[in-house]
């Protein structure tokens, strides 16, 4: 039973999905007939956000496979949980938000550095438009990559699987509107808060913006561990990667990353240097 509630708290709900599309087409009409902005990166290519849309289609069809073979690990794990945190109170809930933010902090910054991780999170980043579309261009291999190891913590710690699935799930669903070129400073929410504005800076491929602004639905994390950046001053932001994962083709785009790392894998002389390619730096 305990099972089917993580698979219901990562299930995408209609109602959401509405609200985005019309988001999604509010933000289209806005930037074609209403700012006629001069910024390709933030008007619509309908190509790539075709590209996009099927993406979707497969990363929900792993979604369901991923929650259905890692909810009986999630609840194995709990069972060595060194307390049992009940969620009867705000401040459990408040104690819960930032637990998994700081453990979405580490697990995005290391998707960032870490090849075998980046492989999968390269496809998030490897559209040329910031958009709301975007948010959902998201890649199929997360159970591969092994990410969900960084979420164990919380459920080391003692919160309950279903609360700390539900809390990602509501973390990654606040991600989604900050995929925006439209919404512009959000004055002194901007020091706690992940923003839209702090977003564009993490996707921008400009010198000054790589490696910066992790944080899901806070910002704070950056701030102390160094990683927060501005938007520079006087410089267009530029989206994509630095190896742009080229073309429309879904399955290129989501497996692209992973093929240029088996090559880089194949071409080392010992095992050592196998873990050295998969887990150094992305190139």
């Amino acid at each position: 039973m305990m099972e089917i509630e993580i698979l219901d708290a990562v299930r995408p709900h209609g109602g959401l999905s509405l609200i985005v599309l019309l988001l999604v087409i509010a933000e289209f009409t806005w930037l074609r007939f209403g700012e006629r902005s001069g910024d390709s990166a933030r008007n619509y290519d309908l190509r790539e956000s075709a590209a996009t849309g099927a993406i979707l289609v497969g990363q929900l069809l792993m979604r369901s496979l991923t929650a259905f073979v890692l909810a009986p690990v999630y609840f194995r794990v709990a069972e060595h949980a060194i307390m049992r945190i009940e969620m009867s109170s705000a401040l459990s809930w408040v104690a819960l938000l930032l637990v998994v933010d700081l453990a979405y902090y580490w697990f995005h910054r290391l998707s960032h550095q870490v090849a075998w991780l980046w492989a999968t999170h390269a496809v998030h980043h490897s559209s040329t438009r910031f958009n709301l579309s975007a948010a959902y261009r998201l890649g199929w291999t997360n159970l591969i990559s092994l990410g969900w190891l960084f979420f164990l913590v919380p459920i080391l710690i003692g919160f309950p699987p279903a609360a700390v699935a539900g809390m990602l799930s509501a973390n990654l669903t606040y991600q989604i509107f900050l995929h925006t070129c439209v919404v512009g400073r959000l004055g002194p929410l901007e020091w706690v808060f992940n923003t839209p504005a702090h977003h564009r800076v993490h996707h921008a491929v400009n010198e000054s913006c790589r490696d910066r602004n992790f944080g899901g639905v806070l910002i704070v994390f950056d701030r102390l561990f160094g990683t927060f950046a501005e938007a520079p001053h006087g410089e267009t932001l530029r989206y994509g990667t630095v190896d742009t994962l080229a073309g429309y083709n879904p399955f290129a785009i989501a497996f692209s990353g992973w093929l240029r790392l088996i090559e880089r894998a194949r071409a080392a002389r010992s095992f050592a240097g196998v873990l050295r390619v998969t887990l150094g730096r992305p190139r």
